[in-house]
């Protein structure tokens, strides 16, 4: 069996887009016609730019090769052009092509993925959703206390034990800084207010997404550790270890990170630093399935949980139930929302969510397949990057962050 073609999808997510604006799948074919799918989390450039990227990679290293041997085309890719350290680019390219590799290795010997990494630990994996806007809102849910409240409260009226919101934006690309004291009170309410919605039936996350350095993210968690946060994700700029070591070993909020973090190498550092007891790997980013199984088990070893991020589509969201399912330090898994929608519409069957738990599926590979002919009839034709931040400081806006 040798791989014969490859063919990316850029897929435009349609409003609300929650998830992001686009997505990107690829599609490898073997020479006796099983057809793998994977997807790439990466956000540095352009789609379509990025589905090139994933196509050369492809070409040089995987095309004309076996899919089973998996771990050669790892290191075959992550040494190309005499590079052999983490690159989120790089390691979007690879996470998606290592991917659609498991995804042919389990459909051809008729397993789920998890099977072929341990077997199946789980039988059902608690997940947590993001606060959303809503069509008819009158207020922001990201900036009115009250607002945040009542969405929190339905959806773990849903289902869900456990809810995330980013109370202390906004995020710049000068950061870290210190945040104002208006975002500051802002958040106490915001979380107060969740808190008090929500009671004790669910857990609340808190994104920071790099913003503060450790003195300011200190500050906040001073003011938010009443509240019992399950967590405190990425505090400072994720490149800053030592920094959010720091913010680890003084506050009782847990620390999360790894959404941008690329390979089992800075993981391992994180871990090393106990800068987090929270990794959430991304597996359209972190180097795929198998790397993804050797950062759980880095952070098994560290006595960590992991909770596989998710901001892009239900291709990587099969992954990353695949590397939970199968790992005994698995906390929680981001969904988006319940998985309906447009998730639903590009699969050939839905990601069975129930109650606040995905059911892992039985299917063989990852267990879902994409419905081509969606993903055909939604190309992405915009000119944006997945997510972008702020391109200038903070003190250009008015401290709730609304640009002047």
């Amino acid at each position: 069996m040798k791989i014969a073609d490859v063919e990316t999808f850029v897929v435009g997510n349609p409003p609300p887009s929650f998830g992001g604006r686009y997505f990107v799948f690829v599609k490898l074919t073997t020479d006796d016609g099983v057809v793998g799918y994977g997807e790439a989390y990466a956000a540095t450039f352009r789609p379509h730019v990025m589905a090139a990227g994933i196509e050369d990679l492809a070409d040089h290293c995987l095309v004309g090769k076996d899919p089973f041997h998996i771990e050669r085309f790892w290191r075959r890719a992550y040494g190309r052009g005499f590079t052999q350290r983490p690159d989120t680019t790089l390691q979007g390219a690879m996470s998606a092509l290592e991917t659609a590799c498991w995804d042919i290795v389990g459909k051809t010997l008729g397993k789920p993925v998890y099977e072929l990494l341990g077997g199946r630990v789980h039988e059902a994996l608690r997940t947590y959703t993001y606060l959303y806007p809503n069509p008819d809102d009158t207020a922001d849910v990201y900036l009115d206390a009250d607002l945040a409240g009542t969405r929190a409260a339905e959806e773990v009226a849903r289902g869900f034990t456990a809810i995330k919101f980013d109370p202390a934006g906004p995020y710049t690309a000068m950061g870290g800084h210190q945040p104002s004291l208006e975002r500051i009170d802002l958040s106490v309410r915001m979380v107060a207010a969740v808190r008090t919605a929500v009671g004790l039936d669910a857990d609340i996350l808190l994104g920071t997404h790099g913003q503060f350095t450790s003195s300011g993210a200190l500050r906040l968690a001073a003011r938010l550790e009443e509240f019992d946060p399950l967590w405190f994700e990425e505090p400072v700029p994720p490149d800053n270890v030592p920094e959010m070591a720091k913010v680890a070993q003084q506050t009782t909020i847990p620390v999360a990170t790894g959404e941008r973090l690329a390979t089992k190498a800075e993981f391992a550092r994180v871990l090393e630093a106990k800068a987090a007891s929270i990794i959430q790997p991304n597996l359209g980013r972190a180097g795929g399935i198998l790397e993804g199984k050797k950062i759980a088990s880095i952070a098994e070893a560290f006595g960590a949980q992991v909770a596989p991020h998710l901001y892009n589509g239900p291709i990587t969201a099969a992954a990353n139930i695949q590397l939970a399912t199968c790992s005994p330090n698995f906390l929680i898994l981001e969904c988006i929302r319940d998985f309906g929608g447009f998730y639903t519409d590009l699969l050939d069957r839905h990601l069975e969510w129930v109650d606040g738990y995905i059911v892992p599926s039985t299917e063989p590979g990852i267990g879902v397949s994409l419905d081509e002919a969606v993903a055909r009839a939604h190309p992405y034709v915009g000119d944006e990057t997945h997510l972008v931040m702020a391109p200038d400081p903070i003190d250009v806006a008015d401290p709730l962050g609304r640009r002047h």
